[in-house]
């Protein structure tokens, strides 16, 4: 495994504004870790950071060891290639450097995995909302990573779309990938965490089990937050 993963007084500017402030945490194999907080809290940045796709602007961020190619990301809006599903399966494991030879056999097998091997020759692009995110989770299924980071995943998604989504994310966490996923849904923070990390306005307020978070919140803003009385900025 390269976890853990390791945040010392990490922050990020952007144009004058402290987006993340001095955050520090480890993020250990195991349990899903949820990010929660309101829309502008820098869980979709903080999300970045952790993956790679941004460079702090102040602090460290070390994994342990190698291997960044056993993480993945899926964003909220998924950019899909202009072929058919299986080939945009395909196309990542060429990616990853995948013998030829094998791509076929593991995309199918992600595409089943995720409930789109019907689909294996439709156009990404015609695919529905919920099945492009289906999709992206696939491509990352295909390369069996050992962390998968979530920015939102079911933001835009009706709830049976958003239900079929929490059913994947649920079966890469039974097969032992650690989840780290950001939201602002309560209720789907509770049924798909096992703890809490809370920002607001860029700071890390809180991080507690999923059950004493909700409970017992610790912070004033995460008890506002909880009452929906925070505001969102």
């Amino acid at each position: 495994m390269i976890l853990p993963l390791r945040l010392e007084e990490v922050s990020f500017v952007a144009r004058g504004r402290a987006i993340i402030e001095r955050i520090s945490l480890g993020v250990e194999a195991g349990h899903a870790s949820i990010i929660l907080g309101a829309n502008g809290a820098g869980k979709s940045v903080l999300m970045r950071l952790m993956h790679g796709l941004l460079a702090p602007s102040g602090g460290t961020i070390k994994w342990n060891g190698e291997g960044r190619h056993k993480q993945a990301m899926v964003f909220q809006r998924p950019v899909m290639l202009r072929r058919s599903a299986l080939a945009n399966v395909t196309y990542a494991l060429a990616l990853a450097g995948v013998d030829r030879a094998e791509r076929e056999a593991q995309a199918r097998e992600a595409l089943a995995g995720v409930g789109l091997l019907p689909l294996a020759q439709r156009a990404a692009r015609v695919l529905s909302g919920g099945e492009q995110q289906r999709l992206a989770l696939a491509r990352a299924w295909a390369l069996h990573p050992e962390v998968l980071f979530l920015d939102e995943p079911t933001a835009n998604l009706d709830p049976g779309a958003t239900r079929e989504i929490e059913t994947v994310i649920k079966a890469f966490d039974a097969a032992g990938t650690k989840i780290v996923m950001s939201t602002h849904n309560l209720a789907q923070a509770r049924r798909l965490g096992d703890e809490i990390l809370f920002l607001h306005q860029g700071r890390l307020v809180e991080r507690a089990p999923v059950d004493r978070f909700f409970k017992q919140p610790a912070s004033a803003e995460a008890a506002a937050f909880i009452k929906g009385e925070l505001p969102w900025v």
